[in-house]
């Protein structure tokens, strides 16, 4: 979601949309031990129907169970796997993916549900291409239910699509949609709020349960960005982006300097390198894209002035799918990732704390 374009401007934005970031995979917190048909679910509830779910663009009334699910993105459709629900069409995925065009906790998901690659049940895999909507795909699948709840979709792209059925648009515009907020939605437009509400408390739960073993986290100051050394920019993320949560969640706190810049419906903002002595935190968060790692940053002589970079607090992964886990978040692929994250970090602590 983010779709690459976003992704890879902005740290893989989420949804790698273009992004996008908590659980998770079949496992843990993200199991809601529901058993899934073709796309509907036999456990929903059908005399849930008919819903309305409400979006940025409005009001959508979903009349009767959907048996037929679509999703745009890359968080929704794994948002239906965590509730039981198969989807018959997803997006492949561009960014992070494995050999799949999928990632690793949904393909667990789907298998554990029987619905794994080369079965019966398993979903379409369509192309989605970058910052739009492939309209002929979504409607060759004969949808009962579009899921957009965590997408950049526009308003054009929304009303083009309720031409072919009734769509769970964005709950906040720009990929930006709490996946708390967008599990509701969909958890509301499948008949199955009550495990919705179950699979964000236990969603949390292991958020909570990973922060309580990294208590070193706890009241760290943090800032997580990515760098484009060859424009001389770095790109800030926003308390509203996934990433900036999934720090909070372990126990962290947002430098000053996050929320003093941030502005409305943008997950990120831009930060001048001439000022990056001032992106002043314990820990850097980032993401390495191909051609740089920790000593390139170190060594470049703007961004090796942060602080962070500084005094060993520079924490960064070059494993796509593993930022893609909290970069589009959900409770899937929290669970897959967000350990491995609070390990990164941990290390980054004591890194800082040996200087």
């Amino acid at each position: 979601m983010l779709h690459m374009s976003l992704i890879r401007r902005a740290f893989a934005a989420t949804a790698v949309a273009s992004l996008a970031v908590l659980s998770l995979t079949a496992c843990g917190a993200g199991d809601s031990g529901s058993s899934a048909s073709p796309s509907g679910s036999a456990s929903a509830d059908a005399a849930a129907f008919p819903v309305k779910v409400s979006n940025i663009y409005g009001e959508t009334e979903i009349k009767e169970q959907p048996e037929r699910v679509v999703s745009l993105s890359w968080v929704n459709g794994d948002t239906a796997l965590a509730l039981g629900v198969v989807p018959v069409a997803v997006p492949k995925v561009t960014w992070g993916m494995n050999a799949n065009d999928s990632t690793d906790w949904a393909d667990a998901k789907l298998e554990e549900l029987g619905a794994g690659k080369g079965s019966e049940k398993a979903p379409t895999f369509y192309e989605e291409p970058s910052g739009d909507v492939n309209y002929d795909a979504i409607a060759a699948a004969d949808p009962d239910v579009i899921l957009a709840a965590y997408s950049g979709l526009t308003q054009e792209q929304y009303d083009k699509l309720r031409k072919i059925a009734p769509v769970v648009g964005p709950g906040k515009a720009a990929y930006s949609t709490p996946w708390e907020q967008s599990t509701e939605m969909i958890g509301e437009a499948l008949g199955k709020k009550a495990e919705a509400t179950k699979l964000i408390a236990d969603t949390k739960a292991k958020l909570s349960e990973t922060a309580a073993a990294h208590p070193e986290l706890k009241d760290v100051s943090a800032i997580a960005a990515n760098f484009e050394p060859a424009t001389g920019g770095i790109n800030v993320y926003t308390a509203g982006d996934n990433r900036s949560q999934i720090l909070t969640a372990l126990g962290m706190k947002l430098a000053p300097v996050v929320t003093e810049n941030e502005t409305k419906d943008a997950f990120f903002f831009n930060y001048s390198a001439e000022k990056a002595d001032e992106l002043d935190s314990k820990i850097i968060f980032t993401w390495f894209p191909e051609g740089q790692n920790k000593q390139t940053i170190e060594a470049d002589k703007l961004l090796g002035r942060i602080p962070a970079v500084k005094n060993g607090g520079l924490v960064g992964t070059n494993d796509n799918q593993l930022l893609l886990s909290i970069s589009a978040a959900n409770p899937l692929s929290l669970n897959w990732g967000v350990d491995k994250i609070a390990t990164l970090l941990s290390e980054g602590v004591a890194a800082s704390s040996a200087k």
